[in-house]
């Protein structure tokens, strides 16, 4: 696991994102190696999620590609190059169905808090 994935995923679970999901996109996506997406209460707390991994990010170094979304988006998405971090409202996480979409490649759970 990359430094990168560990710094995100830790922030999410830090700031109580939930149902953290990471898929494999290592060989298939010239872009990034990793999704990582995660549900918020609402769509101030994706902001917040999203905010929090990019400060976090930034510290050591990793710089942000673009940000897609805010406060009040159902969906933000962030993009550090080796990592695309996919923030959803329960709502909209139920639409988009991301893991359903990549279900062959291989995806990890990470517990809530």
């Amino acid at each position: 696991m990359t430094e990168l994935l560990k710094i995100v995923e830790k922030t999410v679970s830090d700031k109580l994102g939930e149902k953290i999901a990471v898929i494999d996109m290592q060989g298939i996506n010239p872009f990034t190696d990793a999704f990582v997406i995660c549900t918020a209460k609402n769509s101030h707390h994706a902001e917040a999620i999203a905010d929090a991994v990019i400060d976090e990010a930034g510290k050591v170094g990793f710089d942000v590609r673009c940000k897609e979304g805010n406060d009040k988006s159902s969906w933000i998405l962030v993009d550090l190059n080796g990592v695309i971090l996919h923030v959803f409202t329960e709502e909209s996480r139920e639409i988009y169905r991301l893991e359903k979409l990549w279900g062959d490649r291989p995806i990890r759970y990470i517990e809530d808090n």
